[in-house]
């Protein structure tokens, strides 16, 4: 037990010189793919086990094939520069002291270097010389790992997790089918700083050990038995990220996924749009400047709307210059949103005013014209310009011509079809070949009137619209007159009749009465010769006779009135 615990001392104080005299620069990320004329940025690292005090280093890059575009000291551990980052021939030089008690960590930031690619190809990044000093009072030097880093530029392609063997091992567990589903493409930048890793786990697989840095191909340290198939990692810092998987079996350790992941949760920090000096301010299309840095993922594009105009993106091709369409005379706003490679973005917007050109002037053509003459309009202008003439008749739809001037800016405009009866009006605008344009001349008013012929045609057409209708409305009531005349007529007619029929059936019913009466009264005759009648029996065999007569005579009498009536 002795003999082990002095074993034990003795690797301890063997080995531990060259645990803590060490420290390595990294540049991170240390691979990718990325687009011609795309920005980029990469970070500087530096990692060290014991306390250091100063750093400086040599960053070189392919010239043909990148362009540094700039060097950020923010985030830097830096306390005090002894040389402030310089960019010069392909090298990028810094050097900065960290004040007491120095720096002791594995990922301290010391520049970010922002690059623009340049050409196709692959284009590779190191140190040409570095050192790390020691806060030992000594200045001793313990950079013991150098770093480097190597990139795709043209056309990216989405790329698969690394893997890497430790030490093969037959029958060990395969590299794990590591994905990410906050995170899926490698290549690409998101602002979530919260990314979730999962994997499937194969039968046999007894432990997961997992880690997470800015290393590319590090080995994992924390182990999870029994296994898990996920994990979660929360408020990562923004920048380029690694997670590594490995699985276990009753074998041992297999193969190890590495899987690199990028973060970028801030907006860009600088934005600034500046218009184009113009020698012209009748100039139609306008150049902007576009200042924008995002010192983590870069630039992606712009998104731009010009007035109240449809939004749409830009690409920058380099020149970090945007023109405009060819836009009205008058003042005009745009409006830009930079948009970094996660999709964060930063707006600003400028005013800007384009002046007209000279109107076309109008000088000679008839006020008044007659139907089917050609109209015919005079003018002038700048000198072999285009004049866009344009006509509305009455209010119909305004029609639009296009004329060119000569080279004493004269121009003369005929109207293709010819005039006829209403009211005209033509305007101009003069159109350059740069497309300025002018503001619209004024509205030139012609009145066509009819002919002669056309008049009389007019006046006869306008008394026929008269006439006509009179002697229809008269043709019609004659006939409707004749019609109800002959609706009178055969009203008459049955009429007649009815009162002819009802004359011979008043005569047969009271010939008929009559009859029945008669018995009546032969009765009451009968009966007085029995009897002696009664005062009411000799009062009515006395009526019965007197005024069934009259009672015919009267009836008979208003029938013939009727008649007479309807004659």
């Amino acid at each position: 037990m002795l003999k082990g615990y002095k074993l034990g001392i003795i690797a301890v104080f063997f080995f531990l010189p060259l645990a803590v005299r060490a420290a390595s620069l990294d540049i991170s990320p240390s691979s990718g793919s990325y687009k011609t004329g795309a920005n980029f940025t990469v970070g500087v690292y530096v990692g060290t086990s014991e306390s250091i005090n100063a750093i400086s280093g040599r960053v070189y890059f392919p010239t043909d094939k990148l362009e540094a575009v700039s060097v950020s000291k923010s985030g830097s551990i830096f306390s005090l520069w002894v040389q402030e980052p310089i960019i010069s021939s392909g090298i990028v030089s810094f050097e900065g002291i960290i004040l007491n008690p120095g720096y002791t960590g594995t990922s301290g930031k010391l520049v970010n270097i922002t690059f623009k690619v340049k050409a196709a190809g692959d284009a590779k990044l190191g140190f040409s010389s570095a050192s790390v000093l020691a806060n030992d009072g000594k200045g001793t030097n313990v950079l013991t790992n150098i770093g480097s880093a190597s990139y795709s530029l043209g056309d990216t392609t989405p790329s698969s997790p690394d893997t890497t063997t430790p030490t093969v091992i037959t029958g060990t567990p395969g590299a794990p089918q590591l994905s990410s589903s906050t995170h899926p493409d490698q290549n690409k930048w998101y602002a979530n700083n919260t990314p979730v890793f999962s994997w499937p786990l194969p039968s046999g697989v007894t432990a997961v050990r997992t880690a997470a840095g800015i290393i590319p191909k590090a080995n994992p340290t924390v182990v999870y038995s029994p296994p898990v198939a996920s994990r979660n990692l929360d408020s990562l810092n923004d920048g380029v990220w690694y997670f590594h998987t490995q699985f276990r079996n009753a074998t041992g350790w297999g193969e190890i996924t590495h899987f690199r992941f990028q973060i970028d949760t801030q907006k860009p920090t600088l934005f600034n749009i500046t218009e184009v000096a113009r020698s012209d301010q009748t100039l139609s299309k306008i150049k902007f400047s576009f200042d924008a840095q995002d010192e983590t993922s870069g630039i992606s594009y712009y998104e731009i709307k010009i007035d109240n105009n449809e939004a749409f993106n830009w690409e920058d091709d380099g020149s970090h210059q945007f023109e405009t369409a060819a836009l009205f005379p008058g003042k005009h706003s745009i409006f830009v949103k930079a948009f970094d490679q996660a999709g964060n973005w930063l707006a600003n917007t400028a005013e800007f005013n384009i002046e007209p050109l000279k109107a076309p002037a109008v000088t000679d053509y008839k006020k008044s014209l007659s139907s089917g003459d050609v109209l015919t309009v005079k003018g002038v202008t700048y000198g072999s310009i285009k004049v866009v003439a344009l006509v509305q008749k009455d209010k119909e739809e305004i029609k639009t011509y296009t004329v060119d001037s000569d080279q004493e800016g004269n121009f003369s405009f005929i109207l293709p079809d010819k005039v006829q009866n209403g009211i005209y009006s033509l305007w101009f605008y003069a159109l350059d070949n740069r497309d300025s344009r002018s503001l619209p001349s004024e509205k030139n008013i012609i009145e066509v009137k009819p002919t002669q012929l056309e008049s009389a045609g007019f006046w006869l057409s306008g008394v026929l619209s008269i006439i006509v209708p009179l002697i229809a409305l008269i043709i019609l009531l004659i006939l409707v007159i004749l019609r109800g005349w002959h609706k009178i007529n055969m009203l008459k007619k049955k009429l007649r009749k009815e009162v002819f029929e009802a004359e011979k059936t008043a005569h047969k019913a009271f010939a008929d009465l009559r009859v029945q009466v008669s018995e009546q009264v032969k009765i009451l005759q009968r009966a007085s010769v029995r009897r002696k009648l009664t005062r009411e029996e000799s009062k009515i065999l006395k009526e019965l006779g007197e005024h069934i007569d009259t009672d015919e005579q009267s009836v008979i009498k208003e029938i013939e009135d009727i008649e007479d009536q309807v004659k």
